[in-house]
């Protein structure tokens, strides 16, 4: 087991984006201590590593989370992905390198700009995104979608708000209560039925999205009033435990 410190230590990354992918579900420590102190087991680091590896590939946190948490997801794929872009990376340097030694020689500059051109690496990049961006979630929710109009889309949409709605009537109880957690349970069906089979894990990830302090969390307190968005996320934790 490794302290955040030490995880921070050998990857680079800041306690305090640790501490933020922990709080937002995408890189959970596995075990946190009496005291409170988080530790990481080698599972840990490899989530990590394969967090890293999708952010050098310009993944959103939110996608590298859906990613990783979707049955399919195949880490040697990944890793071949970015083995490619590291040798297109390493190409493209090589060049500037040369490049700026020639110019150096010639004590002149030279019209030739094809050693900064980047559009090898962003396609590849970009088919990247497409292979790995289509989680089995997003794939069932194109197949459940398909065809249906954008009435039905609205009423599916306007459905859901309904829920959040009956939500902000209770934003007052105890989340762990037998209201609250009779809702959540709705709610879990409700996305089942209508967009893609939402999972446990896929159920807590939407309830750390509904307090980013996004458009997202606007919505939900305008269907059940202030503080109705904080309300479900706490119910859905309890849930989900």
């Amino acid at each position: 087991m490794k302290t955040v410190a030490e995880v921070s230590r050998i990857s680079g990354i800041s306690v305090r984006t640790l501490h933020h992918y922990d709080t937002i579900g995408l890189l959970p420590p596995a075990r946190v201590t009496e005291a409170g102190y988080r530790l990481y087991d080698d599972r840990s680091l490899e989530r990590l590593n394969a967090i890293l590896l999708l952010r050098e590939l310009r993944f959103s946190l939110k996608q590298i989370k859906e990613i990783l948490d979707s049955p399919g997801f195949d880490p040697i794929q990944a890793l071949d992905d970015q083995i490619r872009l590291l040798e297109l990376e390493r190409s493209r340097l090589d060049e500037l390198i040369s490049h700026a030694r020639s110019i150096q020689k010639k004590g002149v500059f030279t019209m030739n700009f094809k050693p900064y051109d980047r559009s090898q690496q962003e396609a590849w990049a970009k088919e990247a995104k497409q292979r790995w961006g289509k989680t089995g979630a997003y794939r069932e929710f194109e197949e459940k979608t398909a065809g249906k109009s954008d009435r039905q889309m609205q009423d599916a949409g306007e459905g859901l708000m309904a829920i959040f709605g009956e939500f902000g009537q209770i934003r007052s109880t105890d989340p762990a209560g037998q209201a609250a957690q009779a809702l959540v349970a709705r709610l879990q069906n409700y996305i089942t039925d209508h967009y893609y089979t939402c999972t446990s894990q896929i159920l807590r990830g939407l309830g750390q999205m509904y307090i980013a302090g996004d458009s997202m969390t606007d919505n939900i307190n305008a269907a059940g009033g202030e503080g109705t968005a904080e309300f479900v996320h706490r119910a859905i934790e309890v849930f989900c435990k």
